[in-house]
């Protein structure tokens, strides 16, 4: 009878978190650990509960006391990890995460590993599914928070090829795809196409050479497109 409690009170604090309802999901996570001090999985959700409401210090402490029953838990290793660059009353606003965000679709999305990454506290306030900007500084897209703080840089090529496709009216939304250990990752995704660029792709497919399928009329204006040296040492 009790285990079909604690499983009932643990359905209902998995969708007061999916619903981001973090006041409900800490209190049936309390009701369940007082009746079992050592459900490593309530720990874990009460954990991040806390940090959802800005109480970096308690959650800190549930996640070291999951780590006691499971030192070898990964997730609490890496939450603990992420939120020792917090301070008490931040959080770090995590996204619902909607099911077909991160679909890859060939030369129309990429995830690319940033350079130059930020500040660790601002990282730290990151999460998978965080939508981002980017933001033209110079000859360079930079990749910041909907705030405008700084995140890291594109690389170099991808940082080139999008700033002339952008230039010449295509779109782009772009998200937090993944952040471990101050490397970060990110979706872009290619939103809209200019007439423009209508035979252009905005990434590149491995192992698939566009100009030998191109009409030759249009291979001139591929090659126009395509950065030269200098720009690509910018």
């Amino acid at each position: 009878m009790q285990n079909d409690i604690i499983d009932q009170k643990a359905k209902e604090a998995i969708t007061a978190a999916l619903a981001g309802d973090w006041e409900n999901a800490l209190r049936l996570n309390k009701e369940i650990i007082e009746e079992d001090p050592e459900n490593i999985e309530a720990l874990g959700r009460l954990a991040r509960a806390y940090s959802e409401i800005g109480d970096i210090k308690n959650a800190k402490i549930t996640a070291k006391k999951v780590l006691s029953l499971d030192p070898y838990n990964i997730i609490a290793q890496k939450c603990l990890e992420k939120w020792r660059k917090l301070k008490s009353k931040e959080s770090y606003k995590s996204t619902s995460l909607k099911a077909d965000l991160f679909i890859e679709e060939p030369g129309k999305t990429k995830i690319v590993t940033l350079t130059y990454p930020g500040n660790p506290k601002t990282l730290a306030k990151l999460d998978a599914g965080d939508e981002i900007k980017l933001n033209f500084h110079g000859h360079r897209i930079n990749i910041t928070t909907i705030d405008n703080e700084y995140i890291g840089r594109l690389p170099d090529d991808i940082n080139s090829r999008l700033k002339k496709l952008i230039n010449l009216g295509n779109e782009y939304q772009a998200y937090i795809k993944s952040i471990d250990n101050n490397e970060v990752k990110i979706f872009i995704k290619e939103i809209k196409k200019s007439k423009k660029t209508k035979e252009i792709p905005s990434f590149t497919v491995e192992k698939l050479d566009y100009i030998s399928f191109t009409p030759p009329e249009l291979v001139h204006n591929k090659e126009d497109f395509m950065p030269s040296e200098d720009e690509e040492q910018e």
